[in-house]
């Protein structure tokens, strides 16, 4: 038998010990745990581990938030599971929670309604299907709807049309989702050296919904002046493009703003209220992720009228690079969107070109003040996958030395 088969198959004899993703539930809705309190949140605190390694490379000290150690394995769990809570609270026992996903927000409902021993439905696109096995584990019902996300969406809706007690559950664009996604924020306050508070805060951006939840938490702690960089692959930077499409963003007064071809090229222009919305033509990255045709409305109006928001996007294989690079420093395996977070910090010609003056602590001027790279997570990566990353890295990533930031193309 191979090692993959002998991991994911069920165990003969029932084994004890803590919850786990990879678990096989005893019965399709058996709760985790009899007496949860499902009043407090579901999510863990999760560790912000200081890097040395990242540090030096970098010159600051520099945090990782390892929101990857979240149960389901990405952060995509506070969100949801608060969101899943709420609705609990509105709708009863007879909740039927419905997602449409591609993989870490169905896996992070599927965890959340087991341990809220509530009914779940994930429709999911044919391609996904081989998170199907992880979802079923974990006691959720799998539809696949379609061969794209939006044809899995459509079916949700549509099953969620004709059901009394159905919820249907965003992945990213809600503002409970934001509430929940807010708490890490609170979190690295409360876990940084007494008295700090970073320079920026480095993150994927797909739809946005980890972004609204930082933007939120930022605004909750009085931290309107530290920089948010919002970090996406050029084959699928749908926030990045939408943000250079409006004229208020990164430009001079008095210069109009110029959106460099390729950020330009292969996108739809929209307009809601006052702000312009890109939406991908199509995708092409392998960062499936980070795979939002276009972001939240919502959010890019926030990151608008704050300010501060620097967007970065980076071809795959500096991405995969960093993916490998991490696990080589850090012992620790992170899909590629998380990987594309960490591109700057593998990468201090880059780092440098985003925060070229970074300010420094109030009491000591020659000290700069920290920065903290959210490990979102998730579970699309696997041992096969990083070897393939790794290969293809070394083959490609020294002709792949370039980035946008903002409006303007760098190289090194």
């Amino acid at each position: 038998m191979g090692l993959r088969q002998r991991i994911s198959r069920p165990p003969s004899v029932p084994t004890s010990g803590p919850p786990s993703v990879c678990s096989t539930p005893a019965a399709s809705h058996t709760p985790l745990h009899q007496d949860i309190d499902t009043e407090k949140p579901l999510y863990i605190k999760t560790p912000l581990l200081y890097s040395p390694g990242i540090s030096q490379r970098i010159g600051c000290n520099a945090y990782l938030k390892l929101e990857n150690l979240q149960p389901p394995l990405s952060f995509k769990y506070r969100g949801i599971s608060f969101f899943a809570q709420r609705a609990l609270e509105e709708h009863g026992p007879l909740v039927h929670l419905m997602a449409a996903s591609s993989g870490n927000a169905g896996l992070a409902l599927a965890y959340t309604a087991r341990r809220l021993d509530v009914r779940c439905t994930i429709f999911i696109p044919a391609p996904a299907v081989k998170i199907r096995a992880a979802l079923e584990k974990e006691g959720a019902e799998v539809v696949v709807g379609g061969e794209e996300y939006v044809d899995a969406l459509e079916a949700a809706k549509a099953a969620f049309a004709n059901e009394k007690h159905a919820v249907l559950v965003p992945s990213y664009d809600d503002p409970l989702i934001w509430e929940g996604h807010s708490s890490m924020i609170h979190e690295i306050k409360r876990q940084l050296p007494a008295g700090e508070r970073p320079a920026a805060i480095f993150c994927a951006v797909g739809g946005g919904g980890l972004l609204g939840g930082i933007l939120k938490g930022c605004t909750e702690m009085g931290w309107n002046d530290v920089m948010i960089v919002g970090c996406e692959t050029v084959g699928s930077n749908c926030f990045h493009r939408t943000m250079v499409a409006n004229g208020s963003f990164a430009s001079e007064k008095g210069k109009v703003p110029l959106i460099p071809a390729s950020l330009a090229q292969g996108v739809t222009l929209h307009t809601e209220g006052s702000v312009k919305m890109a939406s991908l033509d199509k995708l092409n990255s392998r960062a499936a992720s980070l795979g939002a045709t276009s972001p939240s409305h919502k959010v890019v109006a926030t990151a608008l009228k704050r300010g501060r928001i620097r967007c970065v996007s980076v071809p795959d294989q500096l991405s995969m690079e960093a993916c490998s690079l991490f696990a080589e420093e850090h012992k620790m395996l992170v899909e590629l969107a998380c990987a594309t977070t960490l591109v700057p910090a593998y990468n201090p010609e880059l780092y440098h070109d985003i925060l070229p003056r970074q300010p420094t602590l109030e009491d000591d001027p020659d000290i700069p003040r920290p920065v903290v790279f959210i490990i979102c997570g998730g579970a699309k990566i696997s041992v096969k996958e990083l070897a393939d990353y790794e290969r293809i890295a070394e083959q490609e990533a020294l002709q792949s030395r370039y980035a946008f930031i903002d409006r303007i193309k760098t190289q090194w």
